[in-house]
């Protein structure tokens, strides 16, 4: 119990203990989950902004309660690649991305760039004063217990790769060839890439877990990448990462309620999926987008 304490401190009204062989006790009032389905580029990314702006003006708390806290689901359609947002956009080639019909749109997260075609793509959102950390390790035990019931067994990263020194380097474009510390791994690949960022007390992560091996055709739409760029990043990919159709006939509809249920494990009501009108009752689509 000692070490857990250490990894997350206890703070007032809360109480969230994190080990090694155990989930969690509540740390939220409830949870709240929206299955927004497929969008474009644009859309899927002002979505994420305008919640993230509902929770900091209050919005979500008004109608959900103050310690609530939000996943999203969705997917992409059409296809789209998505920048982290300190990432450089001339390492995309657009003219072939519109020729064939891929959105190429900027993260308010980090990271690198993620080819988003089959997958599940998740969005978790609180306002909370626990570390990242905390937060980013909580998210991917959530999800690891989701796959479990699809008979999938995913592990965390232990690692922290220096990704100062990797970003430096022309094969770091693509976000799924390294893996962070506490992100999934199946059969020792990446299977999840997730990326955060923070306002505040509000914090929004979301993340990426291929459904098929599409996510690799990400080589397909760098600019000016020489024949041994193309051939580093797609060795990579085929290395390093994973898709969900390798361990598992499940896809994005058995996989949702299986992580509403793991989430509803973090919060003293549970977790429920919100009816349409409760969505527009948080008026977001007259929240500005920052």
């Amino acid at each position: 119990m000692e070490e857990c304490r250490k990894l997350l401190p206890m703070s007032a009204n809360r109480l969230f203990l994190f080990c090694e062989n155990s989930f969690m006790q509540p740390l939220f009032s409830q949870v709240c989950c929206i299955d927004s389905g497929a969008g474009s580029g644009q859309y899927n990314m002002a979505f994420d902004l305008r919640l993230m702006q509902a929770f900091a003006d209050g919005a979500v708390q008004r109608e959900f309660g103050e310690e609530c806290c939000l996943w999203r689901f969705y997917s992409w359609s059409p296809p789209a690649i998505s920048l982290g947002c300190n990432q450089n956009p001339s390492e995309i080639d657009h003219a072939r991305c519109r020729a064939e019909g891929v959105d190429v749109v900027v993260r308010p997260t980090g990271g690198r760039a993620v080819f988003h075609a089959d997958e599940l793509t998740y969005s978790f959102f609180a306002v909370t004063d626990l570390p990242n950390e905390a937060i980013y390790r909580m998210v991917h035990e959530t999800i690891a217990r989701a796959l479990a019931g699809v008979g999938v067994t995913a592990e965390f990263c232990r690692s922290q790769p220096d990704f100062r020194a990797r970003y430096a380097t022309p094969e770091s474009v693509s976000c799924f060839t390294a893996s962070a510390r506490y992100e999934l791994q199946a059969g020792g690949r990446k299977l999840v890439g997730s990326a955060q960022r923070r306002q505040g007390k509000v914090l929004l992560q979301h993340g990426s877990l291929p459904l098929s091996w599409r996510h690799r055709q990400i080589s397909r739409y760098l600019a000016g990448a020489s024949r041994e760029l193309v051939a580093a990043v797609d060795a990579g990919m085929a290395q390093k990462t994973a898709s969900l159709d390798e361990f598992t006939v499940a896809g994005y509809a058995d996989l949702v309620p299986l992580i509403v249920s793991a989430a509803g494990q973090s919060a003293a009501a549970g977790a429920r999926m919100l009816a349409p009108d409760e969505v527009d009752q948080l008026g977001l689509a007259n929240v500005s987008i920052t």
